[in-house]
């Protein structure tokens, strides 16, 4: 997004997680060439681009006002569909949410995909407890996930390095052929995501409801037999 400002394009974009959780810390970073042992080698790079390689981002999507909206009608617009509709909600008239976006679009001079010339790349993941939380069908911070992920950092190395460059053989063969699966489409940009809006965080969805892991469709097919045979006023 930052891009599309031509007077953004002397500086050097940088990103780094916020601090409120410690379990989150380090997840959005600033890529440096080895070698900077220093702050005025770090100082230099910063200022220059020199040894400043691009950024590890969450998606901007998951923001909580990425896109324009009003929650209470449950409803997210593009900018362009809040112009169309002079700021206010199509459904109840009410006034809208603007976002992030939005903002953006006031403010850019260039169209969207523009990549200014000597800017660096940078990459947007999901953190490996999601990752793996999808892959098993649990939620992230169950047991089941925190031992996968566990095992995973000790055997093939921490956790931005293994969502990045981890051969995917490997990771079949430690955490199963549904958890490589999932961090290819991470690598690859393969997910399903709704952007965040009016207050509302977005969702970044690695596997569709019906590709399902196959243990859990058995347990709630079995509950739902289950269920069907004890009739509805069972508990």
């Amino acid at each position: 997004m930052n891009w599309r400002v031509g007077e953004l394009d002397g500086l050097s974009l940088v990103s780094s997680s916020d601090a409120h959780s410690a379990g989150r810390l380090g997840r959005e970073a600033t890529l440096l060439a080895a070698g900077l042992p220093d702050f005025a080698a770090l100082r230099h790079a910063l200022a220059t681009g020199d040894g400043l390689l691009g950024t590890l981002e969450f998606f901007p999507e998951e923001g909580k006002y990425h896109l324009d909206g009003h929650r209470a009608c449950g409803l997210r617009l593009a900018p362009e569909e809040t112009r169309r509709h002079g700021g206010r909600c199509p459904r109840c008239g009410g006034a809208l949410t603007v976002g992030v976006q939005s903002r953006v679009e006031e403010l850019a001079d260039r169209p969207a995909g523009h990549r200014p010339a000597g800017a660096k790349p940078f990459e947007s993941l999901v953190p490996l407890d999601e990752v793996v939380a999808a892959a098993l069908d649990q939620g992230p911070a169950t047991r089941k996930v925190r031992e996968l992920v566990e095992r995973l950092t000790a055997e093939l190395g921490p956790e931005l390095a293994l969502l990045r460059a981890a051969p995917l053989d490997d990771l079949s063969r430690v955490g199963g052929a549904r958890l490589a699966e999932a961090v290819r489409r991470v690598r690859t940009g393969e997910l399903d995501i709704a952007a965040g809006y009016d207050g509302e965080f977005g969702t970044v969805r690695i596997f569709r409801s019906d590709e399902q892991e196959p243990d859990r469709r058995g347990q709630k097919a079995a509950r739902a037999r289950k269920k069907a045979r004890e009739g509805p006023e069972a508990v």
